[in-house]
């Protein structure tokens, strides 16, 4: 049924969008909800008490419009099903059969047979539509929609609520479809596409502030033109601008000798009093604004947390000059007040313009960029007026830090694993990503997590921000027993942390093994030349996504080692799959190198039963001091055929995985 819609979608390269003005004039609420528009995102501010925001990028729309057909499509399919047999039996059916009863009235319905084939089909196989909730859901379309578009359920389910909103809206769809791509978001060079004013929001650890250093560095900005602060709720007006504060200082001290004022020393020394005074002292705002107008060079003001202060209260009137016009500057100056006039009429001379006729006004090459955890949307909202005021970019979880390892009592496993499993329970429980784990919510120096960090940081977070209403079903250790926050401490801590690790399914982390097999079982003679490193590195590509989608999370955690071969490491032992394009063919199996080849060698050949009774029988070879590997081989007649070559990805992707999870039960005869 999806077929059609992601054809068309295919031809999305996922360039940032603008939506088109017909849309933004006739939508002006999703499901009674208010929408405020932005280049290049939108913010739903939801109803009911206490306004949340969902933040959303104007590229979920687009996807959205290509698959409302499908989403139809389904709901007919929803509204058939129903004429057969009732909600309730509906709710089971899939995986089972029709009755003859309901059978009798599939044929009794006025649709071409075909069609009552597929109604079948529907009902009682939810993986030839991609279902996952049942049918009698008012959200069933949910999955299927987000599969075939290939998006994260935990982070993007609102692209099928979009596909619902714009179901009956055909003219709108066109619209969009039809809009304005844009060819980029970053910095361009004309002035009227520069976005001057950026909040980065997204979950806690994403990233948005790496963001924002990234942009900096690229364009070479230097350290005086970059003003930093953080917003608290303790923030106001003279925290971010400046204001009149008590200094201390020093002045000569004076008394009288025979009745005459003296200057008052101590041998040669001039003694001094100490003295309070009044002084203008100018924050972060007012320092970049006077930065601004002594150079010709971009000023950057970093605010940190925009979302935990009352910007409205921070910024004050300042807030009309953030309009910008076609150059840049403010569209709408302000008068200063009394004293901020005569602190930037002496630090910046009367007749210079960021004081022309005691006004204020934002010149083009000051910047503000802002980050915002949407976990904290709660502390201060931030008011539709000074939302339109800024270009919005969001930061997605990218869950990148593969090589992150967790280790608890010598026990390693993966940051991304327990990462997405975890993620993809908050968002079961809570149906939002705002306290999800970003990539870098901890980070940890050497890359490996300790026991210590996962309790006290992670695990501490999550019991205190996502599980204290009993929401998600994190803390367990099996299906029936919940853990404490404090169980995790104490002799038994350890443990229970493990068995809470194998409740979550978190998969074990594989490492890269280290150097390459030796020359002696290689016996490679092949000249790589670009167009053969490039062969090599399209399958490496293919295999690491095959494996990846079939058993997230788990292996390979890096690219291939050489041209000709991929590995992960266990223990001393690699789980090894070399190709030899020049040979037509391959092998699969165990490689142990020199360093420990006379030790772990036979410690592999004595549970060589084991092994092959799951794997087969295996080629075992041993040269003392040099390697040690168990291997199965395979040749095909031409690996530049694509029918041989789609063999071997296949091989590969089924066989490694195999022979990486054989070895994990028997670590620990192994060491």
């Amino acid at each position: 049924m999806a077929n059609v819609a992601v054809a068309k979608f295919e031809t999305y390269d996922g360039k940032d969008f603008v939506l088109p003005q017909i849309f933004k004039d006739r939508v002006t609420t999703i499901n009674n909800n208010n929408i405020v528009y932005n280049k290049f995102s939108a913010i739903i501010e939801t109803s009911g008490s206490g306004t949340l925001n969902i933040y959303l990028p104007n590229q979920w729309f687009y996807i959205a419009s290509y698959f409302t057909e499908f989403y139809n499509e389904l709901s007919k399919y929803k509204k058939y099903a129903l004429m057969v047999v009732d909600r309730e039996r509906l709710k089971n059916l899939n995986g089972n059969t029709l009755s003859s009863s309901e059978e009798d009235t599939l044929k009794a319905l006025d649709i071409d047979e075909k069609s009552k084939s597929y109604l079948q089909k529907f009902m009682t196989d939810y993986s030839w539509w991609g279902g996952a909730k049942t049918i009698d859901r008012g959200d069933f379309y949910v999955s299927p929609i987000l599969s075939h578009a290939r998006l994260v359920n935990a982070s993007q389910s609102f692209v099928a609520d979009l596909c619902a909103f714009l179901s009956d809206k055909d003219d709108l769809v066109k619209a969009i479809i039809a809009g304005e791509a844009t060819e980029d978001y970053s910095i361009q060079t004309s002035s009227n596409t520069i976005s001057r004013q950026v909040i980065y929001y997204g979950a806690p650890g994403t990233g948005k502030s790496h963001k924002i250093k990234e942009i900096l560095a690229g364009q070479n900005i230097q350290k005086e033109n970059i003003f930093r602060t953080t917003f608290h709720p303790d923030s106001d007006y003279s925290t971010f601008v400046g204001a009149y504060k008590p200094t201390r200082g020093k002045k000569p001290l004076y008394g009288l000798n025979g009745g005459i004022t003296v200057r008052m020393k101590e041998g040669d020394r001039m003694l001094e009093e100490e003295t309070i005074t009044y002084n203008f002292i100018p924050q972060a705002f007012l320092n970049a604004y006077i930065r601004s107008y002594q150079t010709t060079d971009n000023v950057y003001l970093i605010i940190e947390e925009i979302n935990r202060g009352n910007c409205a209260q921070i910024f004050g009137d300042l807030f009309q000059l953030l309009d910008r016009d076609e150059e840049g500057k403010s569209e709408y100056t302000i008068k200063a007040d009394t004293d901020l006039k005569a602190y930037l009429e002496e630090t910046l001379g009367t007749d210079n313009e960021g004081i022309k006729d005691g006004e204020i006004c934002l010149p083009s090459n000051l910047y503000i960029y802002a980050t915002m955890n949407t976990s904290d949307q709660s502390l201060f909202p931030i008011d539709s007026a000074f939302k339109r005021r800024w270009d919005w970019e969001y930061e997605p979880i990218k869950y990148k830090n593969t090589k992150w390892e967790i280790d608890i009592q010598d026990k390693r496993y993966s940051w991304v694993s327990f990462q997405k499993i975890v993620n993809d329970k908050i968002f079961d429980a809570t149906h939002s990503e705002d306290k999800m784990l970003g990539d870098f919510f901890v980070n940890p120096g050497n890359q490996i997590i300790s026991e210590k960090m996962l309790v006290n940081k992670i695990l501490f977070y999550l019991w205190n921000d996502v599980c204290k209403d009993g929401e998600s079903d994190i803390f367990k250790v099996n299906d029936s027993e919940d853990i404490s926050f404090s169980q995790l401490y104490g002799e038994d801590g350890s443990r229970k942390l493990i068995d809470m690790m194998a409740y979550l399914k978190v998969a074990p982390f594989v490492a890269d093994a280290g150097t390459g097999l030796e020359d002696s079982i290689i016996d490679d003679n092949e000249i790589l030349d670009q167009s053969i490193k490039d062969w090599y590195k399209d399958i490496w590509d293919d295999v690491i996504d095959n494996i990846r989608n079939k058993v997230p999370g788990t292996l390979p955690s890096s690219a291939p080692r050489q041209n000709y071969q991929l590995s992960v490491g266990i223990t001393g032992i690699s789980a090894i799959a070399k190709i030899s394009k020049q040979k037509n063919n391959c092998f699969i199996g165990y490689y142990i190198e020199k360093q420990q080849s006379s030790t772990l060698y036979p410690k592999l050949l004595a549970v060589k039963d084991l092994l092959e009774d799951r794997l087969g029988k295996l080629e075992w070879q041993y040269n003392e001091g040099h390697y040690g590997v168990a291997k199965i081989s395979k040749s095909f007649s031409d690996l530049s055929d694509s029918e041989e070559r789609d063999k071997l990805i296949e091989m590969i992707s089924e066989t490694l995985p195999e022979f990486y999870n054989a070895i994990i039960p028997l670590i620990e005869k192994l060491r």
